[in-house]
C-alpha cells in the first residue's frame, strides 16, 4: 500500500512536511453525525478543515467543494489526499469514523504527521481482532469466540457458554449485538445478523461472514473520551450509563456526567483503558471507550480510535469548557487548552427509535423543552422517512440535551423531557418488512416515550 503511493509521497518534500499551517484534512462518511460538529468547531477556531468523501453528489457544499474518494481504493484515495498536500499542506489528518480511520492514518504516516499506526487502527476497529489481542496482553475482557458464516453453525458453538453475546466484528452504534440466553436464540440471533451483513454494505468478505461471541458480562456500563499524546492517555470525561443495558439488544439511552464512580474505580478505569490503547499500539488522537464494571474489575468492551457517536461531544463543553471536536482539532495542531471543569451535572438522551415505520411526527416537543434544566430537544428524522429500530438500525430519533445543579437533576429531567415525546408512526405497507419489523396492519401507532417504562 506504501509502495503504492511512493510516487506520490516523494513529492511531498520537507518544507510541505514540515510546514504547520492550521488546516486539517477530515475523511468523513458522507452520512457521518461527525462533520458538522467537526466543521463549527473549526470555524470558531479559525481552522480551516477540508472534508474528503466520496459525496460528490451531496447537497452539502462541505462534501461538494471538498476532495472526492472512493474509500474502496484505498491506493487512488491515497494519492488524491497526497497530491493535494502537495499543492497546500495539512496540519493533521484526521479519520471522523470507523470507515475512514485507517487511510487518515496512512495518509498522516505518508505525510509525517502525528499518527497511529495502521495495523492499531485495524486492531480497534475490529472487535475480533481486538479481543484476541487484549486476551493475549492480560487485559479483561469477556471469554469470546467467532463463528464463521461459511460454515455449518453447529459445529462451531459446543464450547459457547450462556448467557452470551452475539455481535458483528466491523459495525457500530450498538447495531446487530444480540444476547442470547441458549442455542436456539444463538441460532435466531446469528441468522438474523448475517441477513443483517448481507445488506450492511462492508466491502471486506471476512468482515460479512464473520459474527463474534463473548460471554455475556453484568455490570455498570460506561462509556469515556480521551486522547492519546506519544501514548499518554488523558481522560476528558466519564459517562455513567444508568439505565441497566441486559439485552435482548443494547439501545444506548442516557449518558450523565460526571460520573458517579468513585475516584478509586475511576483510577483502575484509566489504567485499564490505558493498557488496552497500548496492547493495540494506539498511540495519537482520540478515543472512545465502552467499559463494564462489576465486582471482578473492569471489563473492556470496545476501544475505538475515534470520537463518541451522535450529537454527544457537544456534552464535553460541561467538563472541559470545549467541545469534543474542538478539543480534537485542537490536540491535532499541538495545541493544549487548559480544562476548565464546571459545577454541576449534564446529561444527553439519545431518543430511542420506539418501532418501525414510517415517520408522520413526534409530538410534546416544545413541552418537553420547557422541562426546567433542558437545553435542547433535536429531532434529526424528518417526517415521512423510515424508522428502523435495533437492532438493525442505525441511527437515533433525536438527541435530548440538560444541564443541571447536580448529575441526578440532569438525569431526571432528560427523564421527563422524554416522557413528554409520542412519537406517532405510520407502518410499512410490505409484507416481509412488516414481518421483519413487528408492525401492525392498519392505523397509527403512537408510541410513548420508552423512558416511562424504565422508571
Amino acid at each position: 500500500m506504501a509502495d503504492a503511493a511512493a510516487a506520490v509521497s516523494k513529492a511531498v518534500t520537507a518544507p510541505v512536511r514540515n510546514a504547520a499551517p492550521r488546516r486539517i484534512l477530515l475523511i468523513a462518511p458522507h452520512d457521518s453525525y461527525r462533520t458538522a460538529p467537526f466543521l463549527a468547531a473549526a470555524k470558531a477556531r479559525g481552522i480551516e478543515v477540508l472534508v474528503a468523501s466520496e459525496a460528490k453528489h451531496s447537497l452539502v457544499s462541505a462534501y461538494v467543494d471538498g476532495l472526492h474518494l472512493d474509500l474502496g481504493d484505498i491506493q487512488a484515495s491515497l494519492q488524491t489526499i497526497l497530491h493535494e498536500a502537495q499543492q497546500r499542506p495539512f496540519a493533521a489528518v484526521l479519520g471522523s469514523d470507523d470507515a475512514s480511520t485507517e487511510i487518515a492514518a496512512l495518509a498522516a504516516a505518508e505525510l509525517g504527521l502525528p499518527h497511529n499506526p495502521t495495523a492499531a487502527v485495524h486492531l480497534a476497529r475490529r472487535k475480533d481482532l481486538a479481543r484476541d489481542r487484549l486476551a493475549e496482553a492480560h487485559v479483561p475482557v469477556p471469554r469470546h469466540w467467532t463463528l464463521d458464516l461459511t460454515r455449518p453453525l453447529a459445529a462451531q458453538t459446543g464450547d459457547i457458554r450462556f448467557p452470551c453475546v452475539l455481535k458483528p466484528v466491523a459495525l457500530t452504534a450498538s447495531r446487530g449485538v444480540i444476547r442470547a440466553d441458549n442455542p436456539d436464540q444463538l441460532t435466531q440471533a446469528a441468522a438474523r445478523i448475517q441477513v443483517l451483513l448481507s445488506r450492511a454494505g462492508l466491502r471486506e468478505a471476512e468482515e460479512r461472514e464473520t459474527i463474534l461471541v463473548e460471554e455475556y458480562i453484568p455490570g455498570f456500563e460506561v462509556a469515556v473520551e480521551g486522547l492519546l499524546t506519544n501514548g499518554n492517555l488523558e481522560i476528558l470525561t466519564i459517562f455513567d450509563k444508568p439505565d441497566p443495558l441486559d439485552g435482548p439488544y443494547f439501545e444506548e439511552t442516557y449518558y450523565i456526567t460526571p460520573s458517579r464512580l468513585d475516584a478509586p474505580t475511576q483510577k483502575t478505569l484509566r489504567e485499564t483503558i490505558s493498557n488496552a490503547c497500548a496492547a493495540y499500539g494506539l498511540r495519537e488522537g482520540p478515543i472512545h471507550a465502552e467499559c463494564r464494571i462489576n465486582e471482578n474489575g473492569v471489563w473492556i468492551l470496545e476501544v475505538a480510535a475515534r470520537t463518541i457517536g451522535g450529537l454527544c461531544g457537544r456534552l464535553l463543553r460541561f467538563g472541559t469548557g470545549s467541545s469534543l471536536e474542538e478539543l480534537v482539532l485542537r490536540h491535532a495542531l499541538g495545541e493544549r487548552p487548559e480544562l476548565n471543569s464546571e459545577a454541576g451535572g449534564a446529561g444527553v438522551l439519545m431518543i430511542p427509535t420506539p418501532q418501525a415505520g414510517i415517520l408522520r411526527r413526534v409530538e410534546g416537543v416544545l413541552a418537553a423543552g420547557k422541562v426546567p434544566y433542558i437545553e435542547e430537544v433535536v429531532i434529526n428524522v424528518r417526517e415521512g422517512y423510515e424508522l428502523v429500530p435495533l437492532p438493525e438500525g442505525s441511527s437515533y430519533l433525536g438527541f435530548i440535551f440538560a444541564r443541571a445543579p447536580s448529575a441526578a437533576q440532569a438525569e431526571a429531567a432528560l427523564r421527563a423531557a422524554h416522557a413528554c415525546l409520542r412519537v406517532v408512526v405510520m407502518p410499512l405497507w410490505k409484507g416481509v418488512r412488516e414481518q421483519e419489523a413487528g408492525a401492525p396492519r392498519s392505523g397509527d401507532a403512537t408510541v410513548a416515550s420508552r423512558s416511562q417504562s424504565r422508571q
